[in-house]
């Protein structure tokens, strides 16, 4: 070995570090690197969209391996620097004293404040900048959540934690409740050991799925998920899975509430991830009278809006049939029973008809 190559490697090495530094410093609670080595997870994937798991998600198929295969999506990819961004806008009690309550929406956690996706994409593209301020031009582009890149197996790669039998990343001392972001890049880094699994012979998260979605440990039936048919569904939701949705009007947290791991969890200090508009603690009927203006409005900046207003309803009109019985939810239903959408309509009457 050279004495160039032992400098280079020093030099690698102390940018490496630099880079966690500056990720911190950035509001990034881990910083880890991986390779673009994706052979086994692309296996598992394959196998899951084959067994039609994704449901109506197509685009998961849409572009083919390069959500498996970094230089193929990224051309001079080399590494992937990971970084990861805790969420938790409250205590786990709070959140679950929510669950299923008589009158009020469960919204999951991650989508009570200002949209993750700008808020790490923002901090992701300052920390490229800082590199590139350090070793000049070089090739990277910025993910969240926003193309064909499996974020969670490349962050067990890079040592952010394992992928845990409900499928979500799991730290040992922070839990799951946090967010994700990648960095491509052609940058020759060192790369960070992966982290192995430690759920051991744990099935809580399997046990207290309301639908049954973890059909098996590791491998979750998106078609059954609760935040699937919240969010990703565009079509009525399935009447054998209303009921189990209880008052979870967008997304589902119930995996990582009951996890063990995440009793090392604690609440975020990022202002961008608090509650918006009483958001943890709005009764349904409420909500449900939002016409569509005041919902763009409460919706600004949120990564609520991506499910559009009339699913919106139609997610409140199952939580309604849900909620107690009382004169103010059967009129709340009875004011949009003849809403112009048929979709909301349809659950309107559903959910009327758990009150007769």
């Amino acid at each position: 070995m050279t004495t160039k190559t032992l400098q280079a490697q020093d030099e690698a090495l102390t940018l490496k570090s630099d880079i966690r530094r500056w990720g911190r410093e950035l509001g990034f609670q881990h910083i880890g690197v991986s390779n673009i080595d994706l052979e086994l997870p692309e296996a598992r994937l394959a196998e899951w969209l084959d067994e039609n798991n994704h449901g109506a998600m197509h685009y998961m198929r849409r572009h083919g391996k390069k959500r498996s295969r970094p230089a193929d999506l990224v051309p001079g990819t080399l590494r992937i620097i990971s970084a990861r961004m805790d969420y938790l806008p409250q205590t786990q009690d709070e959140a679950i004293r929510l669950l299923d309550h008589a009158s009020r929406a469960y919204i999951s956690r991650y989508a009570l404040g200002r949209d993750y996706h700008k808020v790490l994409r923002r901090r992701l593209r300052d920390l490229a900048h800082r590199i590139e301020a350090r070793v000049g031009d070089f090739g990277y582009r910025v993910f969240v959540d926003s193309a064909p890149v499996l974020e969670k197996a490349i962050a067990e790669k890079a040592g952010l934690g394992w992928i845990g039998k409900h499928t979500n990343l799991i730290d040992r001392q922070a839990g799951s409740w946090f967010f994700l972001g990648e960095l491509y890049t052609d940058l020759p880094l060192p790369v960070d050991e992966a982290e192995e699994s430690h759920c051991g012979s744990c099935r809580a998260c399997i046990d207290v799925c309301p639908t049954d979605a973890i059909v098996a440990p590791y491998k979750l039936d998106a078609r059954r998920c609760i935040s699937y048919l919240t969010i990703e569904l565009q079509e009525s939701i399935p009447v054998e899975f209303r009921k189990a949705i209880g008052n979870r009007i967008y997304g589902c947290d119930d995996c990582q509430l009951f996890c063990p791991w995440n009793k090392f969890a604690k609440p975020t200090a990022e202002d961008d991830f608090a509650p918006r508009h009483n958001l943890d603690a709005q009764d349904l009927t409420g909500l449900f009278a939002w016409s569509e203006s005041t919902w763009l409005e409460k919706t600004e900046g949120s990564a609520i809006r991506r499910i559009g207003y009339e699913r919106w309803l139609r997610n409140i009109a199952v939580a309604l049939g849900n909620a107690s019985t009382t004169p103010q939810v059967v009129a709340a239903l009875n004011k949009r029973r003849d809403s112009e959408s048929k979709l909301v309509a349809e659950h309107v009457v559903w959910a009327l008809a758990q009150h007769d």
